[in-house]
């Protein structure tokens, strides 16, 4: 896969995650996954569509999913998954896809998202046969860590 279809993610996390929960963002070291893999307990699935088909996966542990949905919602505290936490995190995915589909478009490459589809659950395993998996560790202020996995057609 193309660095120039990742930096993209790459960006729009960092930017996004900053203006709307207040974290800074480090990126780890990107690799490439097998398929299937184990997956956390929070799933954020967007697909993607135009010159890049595949789609965008947000893997997150329930803490993490929690802290961010607080953060988003000016501190409050969040002590569950409930829908409006839910649909916090679920738009921070789609916030980050439609900022990195709009980098995209900039650099001549037009993509659509899918509306974000948030799966929970125990020992999960994401299967994506066809398609090369990079796998995108984001770093947050606090040490915790969610992963935007990314797989395209060739």
């Amino acid at each position: 896969m193309n660095v120039e279809y990742i930096n993209p993610f790459i960006e729009a996390s960092q930017t996004v995650l900053k203006q709307i929960a207040g974290l800074n963002v480090k990126l780890g070291k990107v690799y490439l996954k097998n398929s299937p893999y184990k997956s956390d307990s929070i799933v954020i699935i967007v697909g993607l569509t135009g010159k890049m088909r595949g789609q965008a996966i947000f893997s997150m542990s329930k803490s993490v999913a929690m802290d961010i949905a607080s953060n988003m919602m000016g501190g409050i505290p969040v002590t569950e998954l409930d829908e409006m936490s839910r649909s916090a995190v679920s738009e921070m995915a789609n916030m980050i896809l439609g900022n990195a589909a709009t980098i995209l478009f900039n650099r001549g490459i037009s993509i659509e998202i899918t509306p974000p589809s948030l799966l929970m659950g125990e020992n999960m395993q994401v299967s994506s046969d066809r398609l090369k998996i990079i796998c995108i560790p984001l770093i947050l202020d606090n040490g915790n860590v969610v992963e935007i996995d990314i797989s395209v057609e060739n």
